[in-house]
């Protein structure tokens, strides 16, 4: 099993993030060792939701979980890397957060890993960091990282420097190697 004990890793949610992309990339980055820090806007429990393949709809979910901190007292300098789960509420209620863009910002101007999925990559639209870069997205998203000035390309996990990205859930297992790889590095 690879050993990450030291490195310190942060997670930006709030309520409507996808269950699987939060709860699975982080059980297992924990299970390496790694510190794994929830910030979020409040610090009341939040909600997500689970992808419903059948529907093509989103569902509340049953699970909540409670941010370690307010996305407002966290720095990027205290970080080794920074996850943002997809869902769709989640990622359009972080990208009017001005300090969450500030932070995606920060991660990217120090070359930190940023590893995004589904409709996360939102976020790296929102903070200006996809100009001239390789990325991928849920499928409805693709537009908007095309306008942002990233190449899209349709693969289960694409990384381009410190940029990791994945479309959905069924990727989580080539996206949470891909984290776990750049943080070996």
């Amino acid at each position: 099993m690879t050993d990450l004990k030291g490195r310190n890793i942060l997670v930006l949610a709030t309520d409507g993030f996808e269950d699987a992309e939060l709860y699975s990339p982080r059980q297992s980055l924990i299970e390496t060792g790694a510190r794994v820090i929830l910030a979020s806007p409040k610090v009341d429990p939040i909600r997500g939701c689970v992808y419903n393949a059948k529907t093509g709809n989103s569902d509340n979910s049953n699970e909540t979980i409670t941010p370690d901190r307010l996305i407002a007292d966290v720095d990027a300098a205290d970080f080794d890397a920074l996850v943002l789960p997809g869902g769709v509420v989640n990622p359009d209620k972080l990208r009017m957060d001005k300090k969450a863009i500030a932070l995606v910002r920060d991660f990217a101007d120090a070359g930190k890993p940023i590893a995004s999925i589904c409709h996360g990559p939102w976020l790296l639209v929102e903070a200006d960091v996809l100009r001239g870069r390789r990325a991928t997205a849920w499928y409805s998203i693709l537009t908007d990282l095309k306008n942002a000035g990233s190449t899209v390309i349709d693969a289960e996990v694409v990384v381009d420097g410190n940029l990791i990205t994945s479309r959905m859930p069924s990727d989580i297992p080539a996206f949470t190697k891909a984290i776990v790889t750049a943080l070996q590095n």
